[in-house]
């Protein structure tokens, strides 16, 4: 298990439009030991991240309905400015990587679900550690 400070699995909010997409990666996550809340749009995540813990926020960069990952990756931290965020995309574009919150990490599309895993344990671990220190 992926265990955040209480203990309890690591809480990720994975937004991802594509359902496929979602779908494998939320599996993998959950046989991982995560916890895995999976959207399909900014402002499902912006909902949930206003009414339940999220440990990692992992998101494509381009989403549906008029806010992108890194949008939606800067209002989250207005939430939670602590909230480690890992983003992923299958197209490098330079101005949204430029865009990126400080601190956050960007994983090219495609890849693999299982290292993606480590990488979200990696950070969540490294901002419980930073905020116990």
């Amino acid at each position: 298990m992926q265990a955040n400070k209480e203990g309890q699995p690591i809480r990720v909010l994975l937004v991802e439009d594509e359902f496929l997409i979602s779908e494998w990666v939320a599996g993998t996550l959950l046989d991982l030991g995560f916890a895995v809340h999976a959207v399909g749009n900014a402002t499902e995540a912006l909902r949930h991240l206003a009414t339940a813990p999220v440990d990692v926020l992992f998101t494509d960069v381009q989403l549906p309905g008029g806010t992108d990952g890194t949008s939606l990756a800067q209002r989250a931290r207005e939430l939670i400015p602590d909230l480690p965020v890992v983003y992923a995309s299958a197209a490098l574009d330079v101005r949204a990587f430029e865009a990126r919150v400080p601190g956050s990490i960007f994983v090219a599309k495609p890849y693999d679900p299982t290292a993606v895993g480590r990488i979200l344990a990696s950070v969540a671990k490294t901002a419980t550690a930073r905020v116990a220190a």
